[in-house]
């Protein structure tokens, strides 16, 4: 019997660093890592032994032999991986399975060097790898900061309530929230309570993991309408975002078009028309929840600008978009180009994955009854966004292969999942292009001792796992120039920025904080039969931080 990696792998290489026979490729040391959708064990070489599955972080990896139905196919995707390779010899002169290189250790500091005191900005999975690294591989004392009174980030907020698995790579970053070298701060913004220049008056080093937090527009008129949002806000919305509660989304609509064709755009699709029922085992907010009980979306309508072959959805998203329980995947087949594509496209490819799917034409109207549906259309670009003033009535869209032609498609709420953008960090420098800060190597350009990683150091690209190389490459950096004597030397000290930091927020949830709105979100879920029910507002989060920490205190 040998391992598969499936579906939920987040390519952080865990599973590599503990493999006894090195069969899990590409590794962090190949130029294709970071290239490939996931990674993949090889069946010729894996012994059995379930390090990897024991490893990793998010529940990808399962013996082949007990592979659900929807996850068989992962069976052949790891062996296809590897056709036509050599197989790996196996080291035969001694007790070892596998001739390991030399042990190097990029990211240290020389045992008579003083402990440095690290901020790092964002609690997300960048700065989390980041602060991670640091505390493994030094004596540095790290003050993790969020402009949220809860940590989590993208973990918490970003990924679809329907991937249990992909969200416990959070308790591997929770285990660092009470590490004794951590301070926590969270509900501080940098530039609203206080600024850049503070905090690196504080610290040896600021590190910010500030990611990307708005969206790109579409350019086309209309877009103004209340009925036209970003997959941003959307998924902030079931995820119970403090900041999105309010907002409300009208799913009164039958057909809904989702603008994109990343692995956003899937997941709001799937969650537009996935069974309420089997959401409610889920953390999905619970506004959300009752949200989708009373919607009467039946279609949704997925827009791709280019054709099946280059969509930016990996192959393991698509492939759970198949196995969606009550829901038909089918493609839209207005432009004889994604037919063609789809037809000569290869088993490894990903417009391969939609062979064998029905292949339809959306008609203008909406559907009335019947199975719920997603509908793939390629080659297909928005035009216009029509309404009467009050919300969206229809999507004008490119239709048929020669661009000129257009069709106007009955729907009630247009959701754009475009790309994400970052925004300026006020008092670092920021490329208005790319969205992102510039660096060298994770130092920001321009301002000793500051430093950035994920999404806003490389750009909206790369999943949670991308952020361990990432955040490997910025620590590296930080640790070169505290060895070389470039860091600046701070004024103040912890105890200095704990005092400031509450003079400008006397709302500041620290680590007694975080548990008690953890363990009291678990006990709402206990009581509904759910993992958790979210606390979706600041004034619940911070009260329940308050009211728990001064419980444990015994007052």
């Amino acid at each position: 019997m040998t391992y598969a990696i499936t579906q939920t792998c987040c390519n952080d290489a865990t599973c590599v660093a503990v493999c006894p026979v090195n069969c899990i490729h590409p590794t962090p040391e190949e130029r294709a890592f970071g290239s490939t959708e996931m990674l993949h064990i090889d069946p010729r070489a894996c012994i059995d032994c379930g390090a990897c599955a024991d490893a990793c972080p998010v529940d990808a990896i399962f013996p082949v032999d007990s592979l659900s139905a929807g996850q068989r196919e992962y069976a052949a995707i790891n062996a296809a991986y590897y056709e036509g390779a050599e197989p790996l010899a196996a080291e035969v002169d001694g007790p070892n399975f596998h001739a390991w290189g030399e042990p190097v250790f990029e990211r240290s500091l020389p045992s008579d060097f003083g402990p440095l005191r690290v901020a790092v900005v964002g609690t997300g999975p960048a700065g989390m790898y980041a602060a991670q690294d640091l505390l493994l591989h030094t004596a540095a004392e790290v003050t993790l900061i969020d402009r949220l009174p809860v940590a989590g980030g993208l973990v918490r907020y970003g990924v679809a309530p329907d991937h249990p698995a992909t969200k416990k790579v959070g308790d591997t970053f929770s285990r660092f929230h009470s590490h004794p070298r951590v301070r926590m701060h969270l509900g501080i913004e940098v530039g609203r309570d206080v600024t850049a220049e503070e905090l690196s008056a504080h610290h040896d080093a600021v590190i910010y993991a500030v990611g990307a937090s708005t969206d790109r527009r579409l350019g086309v008129p209309g877009e103004e309408s209340p009925g036209c949002v970003s997959a941003t806000s959307f998924v902030a919305w079931y995820n119970a975002h403090p900041e999105a509660v309010a907002q409300g989304v009208d799913l009164s609509a039958e057909r809904v078009v989702v603008v994109g064709n990343g692995n956003v755009a899937l997941d709001v699709a799937r969650i537009l028309v996935a069974d309420p029922e089997a959401l409610a085992a889920t953390d999905i907010a619970a506004h959300a929840l009752d949200a989708l009980r009373a919607s009467r979306v039946r279609e949704v309508v997925v827009l791709g600008r280019r054709g099946p072959e280059d969509a930016a959805y990996t192959r393991s998203e698509l492939l759970a978009l198949k196995h969606v329980p009550g829901v038909e995947l089918v493609v839209d087949a207005h432009d004889p180009r994604t037919a063609a594509a789809i037809d000569a496209a290869g088993a490894g490819d990903r417009a391969g994955v939609l062979k064998g799917l029905a292949r339809v034409r959306t008609d203008a109207a909406s559907p009335t009854g019947g199975e719920r549906r997603i509908v793939l259309r390629f080659h297909s670009e928005v035009r216009e966004i029509l309404g009467d003033g009050g919300g969206v009535n229809s999507v004008r869209v490119t239709d048929g292969g020669d661009g000129d032609g257009t069709a106007d498609l009955a729907a009630g709420l247009l959701l754009r999942a475009i790309g994400y953008r970052g925004l300026p960090v006020p008092g670092l420098p920021f490329d208005e292009t790319s969205g992102t800060v510039p660096h060298e190597g994770g130092r920001v350009a321009g301002v000793p001792g500051s430093y950035v990683v994920g999404w806003i150091k490389r750009g909206p690209s790369g999943g949670i796992g991308a952020n361990r190389t990432c955040a490997a490459e910025t620590v590296g950096t930080l640790l070169a120039d505290a060895v070389a004597g470039t860091l600046p030397a701070p004024t103040g000290d912890a105890k200095g920025f704990r005092r400031l930091a509450r003079q400008r927020n006397r709302r500041v949830v620290d680590a007694r904080g975080l548990a008690a709105i953890d363990r009291a979100e678990r006990d709402r879920g206990r009581r509904d039969g759910r993992p958790r029910v979210k606390l979706s507002t600041v004034e619940e989060l911070v009260a329940t931080a308050r009211s728990g920490r001064l419980l444990r205190l015994g007052r």
